[in-house]
């Protein structure tokens, strides 16, 4: 698929052409592990197809009271990709930003013959990343402060319903290098999938089971098995910087990586031509 052809230029950013953009993409759905997944797809040929996933309680798959535990999490993703068929022709290459780094990762650990290669971005590996020590504190508050309010019984459910665009219009300014390039109608359709009934609950029981003692210690449990697949592993300047390189090579032996200049933690937002380049380099199918 010829990247050019959906994006374009603006000033020094690149945008999407959304018109253009929706003649190659398409939305589907697919019943996976008992619930329905909403996923894009696009692309054709021998070169690449990409596969955009919806997990659950997010955007427009399905919402369920339980199952956000990394196992029934990368469970979901290996049904999604049988019934799809999309390993008939080997392995597939997966990519992964913020909660979906814990994804990738516990996907490709508990799934290894799905998985040829694995990005991951600009996330914490819960159970085996260390804290930053070289932040300021009130940087370390900012960046880290919804780890522990996500984690509380109800209260994200009591604050946040009704007030989603201005949460997420604030995460936007404040996590990111450069806001300006998260557009008004990115955050219409943000606000429009974060404001669904069950979002807040099921973004809050992300963090609730995967960071609550269990998932924890399930999580190091899942990281003795040391993965052997090449990983790229990409932090952003204001975010988790050579961090997450240091974190993933505790859990595999193939890591490359480290922190891209000059964006914060919306990468794909921020910096899609680095970030691009670079994914498209680590998952070029012949090297």
């Amino acid at each position: 698929m010829d990247c050019s052809k959906v994006l374009q230029a603006s000033g020094e950013d690149l945008r999407v052409n959304w018109d253009t953009f929706w003649k190659i993409f398409r939305h589907g759905s697919v019943k996976a592990n008992g619930i329905y997944l909403h996923y894009v797809e696009g692309g054709n040929g021998p070169v690449t197809a990409w596969l955009f996933v919806d997990p659950r309680g997010v955007g427009d798959s399905e919402h369920p009271a339980r199952g956000y535990d990394l196992k029934t999490l990368a469970t979901d993703l290996h049904c999604l990709v049988e019934a799809l068929g999309l390993l008939a022709k080997g392995p597939i290459d997966v990519a992964g930003h913020g909660i979906g780094t814990w994804l990738g990762y516990a996907y490709a650990a508990d799934w290894p013959q799905d998985v040829r290669r694995l990005t991951v971005m600009n996330a914490s590996v819960p159970g085996v990343s260390a804290s930053r020590t070289d932040l300021d504190p009130l940087e370390v508050n900012l960046q880290g402060w919804h780890f522990g309010f996500n984690r509380l019984d109800d209260l994200p459910e009591l604050l946040l319903s009704g007030r989603e665009r201005q949460f997420i219009t604030w995460l936007f300014r404040a996590k990111a290098m450069r806001p300006w390039t998260i557009l008004p109608e990115d955050v219409d359709e943000y606000a429009r999938q974060f404001s669904a009934p069950g979002t807040i609950r099921a973004l809050s029981d992300y963090y609730r089971t995967i960071f609550s003692p269990e998932g924890v210690v399930a999580n190091r449990a899942r990281a003795q098995k040391q993965l052997s697949i090449p990983i790229l592993a990409l932090g952003a300047e204001r975010g988790y910087g050579g961090a997450l390189v240091e974190a993933m090579r505790q859990v595999a032996s193939n890591v490359s990586g480290g922190e891209i200049s000059g964006i914060g933690h919306y990468m794909l937002e921020e910096g899609p031509k680095q970030v691009g380049d670079e994914m498209i380099r680590f998952f070029d199918p012949s090297s």
